[in-house]
């Protein structure tokens, strides 16, 4: 694990004039490809923000603190899939129960959230709940292919692999989205991020976005 003086450092080892994984070629796609999504799904975007409000109160839009590329955070955008006392409902559910501590602890996920509304069960299991981050992808904050957006918390859990995630840009997808998403344990998607990025290719992100059509499609691991 890292302490915070040696996190600091490492943040300062990421060069701030490099164009980060996949350089201007990567950019170039992203922006092109989630300009023709967005147009296309525009319909789609508006059926299911209408759904969200008719279905419980509280924002359309859920913004989160993120850990983008040279250590910058950034808000990351989703459709709201949780009630709005959200974080109380996990607080008591912690409390209660130690199995269900121990499997936040390792995954900072649970099968079975009490925080999410059943329309959110809907949007997560079809992954539609994260179209608004092709907005983080225009915005120059994330990539459609990358490692996980993960919370500043959790960057000392990379251990000294954490300069490798934090020379790319956080993807909508990648490595960990088709190999089990919510099924991978926390190493095994460190394990993911850390080598996608040192073995980035371009061919490598088209094959992960095909991918994760089909995983989609299936729902496999989504929760």
């Amino acid at each position: 694990m890292l302490g915070i003086g040696t996190l600091v450092r490492v943040l300062k080892e990421v060069e701030p004039g490099k164009p980060g994984v996949g350089g201007q070629i990567k950019r170039a796609f992203d922006i092109v490809t989630a300009s023709l999504i967005l147009l296309g799904l525009a319909p789609l975007f508006f059926f299911l923000a209408a759904f969200v409000k008719l279905t419980g109160p509280g924002p359309i839009i859920y913004r989160h603190r993120r850990v983008g590329r040279k250590g910058q955070c950034f808000t990351c955008f989703k459709f709201r899939t949780m009630f709005v006392d959200s974080e109380s409902r996990l607080q008591l559910l912690l409390e209660a129960d130690p199995i269900v501590r121990e499997e936040w602890d390792r995954n900072r996920k649970l099968k079975n959230d009490p925080r999410v509304t059943p329309f959110g069960l809907i949007l997560r299991k079809s992954s539609t709940d994260e179209l608004p981050q092709l907005l983080n992808v225009l915005r120059g904050e994330m990539s459609l292919v990358g490692p996980r957006p993960i919370v500043p918390e959790e960057l000392a859990r990379y251990g000294q692999r954490v300069n490798l995630y934090l020379s790319s840009r956080p993807g909508i997808t990648g490595s960990w989205q088709i190999s089990g998403r919510s099924d991978c344990d926390y190493d095994k998607r460190i394990e993911l991020d850390t080598e996608y990025v040192s073995n980035w290719r371009f061919s490598t992100d088209l094959f992960i976005l095909v991918r994760t059509l089909r995983t989609v499609i299936l729902r496999k691991g989504s929760y």
